[in-house]
């Protein structure tokens, strides 16, 4: 159907028009949002269909295939032409004069929208969910990998639409909407700082294998003072110096060396002390070393019958 040399097709309204910034109309409040300006004949025809309010409209760039929402703040532009924020060109990818196709929408009314700054600069405002608040009430709808524009404090700050729920583009008109933040996009983790050792406790690390080695030659095994089972008094106390191992080695020692007088009255010596003697030297010992600790251990005898068990008075079990 043909209205005005304009293509109106039913209920719907659809056009190209030639897109410029806002700032050929001396305009500047426009970026401040996502409303664009159209000729007065869109007026005349979108009044005379049945649509939904507040009006809402999608773009198309037919060359870039990119699309985008917005809405309307007036109809005082020149036939042919639109005026639209600076920012919303750069998201359709548009230049001055390019034809973009202007056609009515109806989006749903949006209950969740993630958004993502490009600078971590925006996270250094005060209050910026306050400031955000503010910008979003001069936005009509918002669609999903855009890039809207926050001015604040002489400053712009781009935040990318990253996802919009319940669908790609949602109308955030008068309805409650969940707003979640994604790490800006120049975030960077702070790097976690490793563990410094003390060098107090490096210095004992390095001391370790030192003093453990320190440990294996100070450690004597079976070292202590010997008593007797039957409560007698030991005869002889052995220090804790010596170890049974060093006795070994000595006496293994000695019994590699020929045999002389002394090492025999030694090895004697050692048997009347009471110790074992391991090596031939104790086979080749003279008969008197041999009867020797036998005279020593006599003493030990008469002592003996000084142990009297189950000594007492007698009783008798009659009474």
């Amino acid at each position: 159907m043909l209205f005005g040399g304009f293509n109106y097709h039913g209920n719907s309204f659809e056009q190209s028009y030639l897109c410029y910034p806002a700032s050929f109309i001396d305009k500047p409040q426009l970026e401040m949002g996502d409303k664009i300006i159209m000729p007065p004949s869109a007026l005349d025809r979108l009044a005379s269909l049945h649509i939904d309010y507040p009006m809402l409209f999608e773009l198309y760039n037919g060359a870039t295939e990119r699309v985008s929402h917005c809405g309307v703040l007036e109809f005082i532009a020149e036939e042919g032409m639109i005026y639209m924020p600076y920012w919303m060109m750069q998201n359709l990818l548009l230049q001055e004069g390019d034809i973009v196709r202007v056609k009515n929408a109806t989006l749903p009314k949006g209950t969740y929208v993630k958004l993502q700054p490009h600078t971590k600069d925006f996270l250094d405002i005060s209050n910026p969910k306050a400031i955000l608040e503010t910008t979003l009430r001069n936005f009509s709808c918002l669609t999903t990998g855009d890039s809207i524009m926050v001015a604040y404090n002489n400053k712009k700050y781009y935040i990318d639409i990253i996802e919009t729920k319940p669908s790609s583009a949602i109308s955030i008109i008068e309805t409650d909407c969940e707003v979640d933040f994604a790490p800006p996009l120049d975030y960077k983790e702070p790097e976690r700082p490793q563990a410094s050792v003390p060098t107090s406790k490096k210095v004992e690390q390095a001391h370790e294998p030192q003093n453990e080695a320190e440990v294996e030659r100070k450690f004597t095994a079976f070292t202590g003072f010997g008593r007797r089972l039957d409560g007698k008094p030991a005869k002889e106390v052995f220090s804790s110096d010596s170890s049974p191992m060093q006795d070994k080695k000595s006496e293994t020692a000695s019994s590699t060396k020929p045999i002389s007088p002394s090492t025999s009255e030694a090895s004697t010596s050692r048997q009347t002390k009471g110790k074992l003697v391991f090596g031939s030297n104790a086979n080749r010992a003279p008969k008197e070393a041999q009867v020797a600790p036998k005279e020593t251990k006599e003493p030990a005898k008469e002592e003996e019958p000084k142990f009297q068990p189950f000594t007492g008075k007698k009783y008798s079990l009659k009474g």
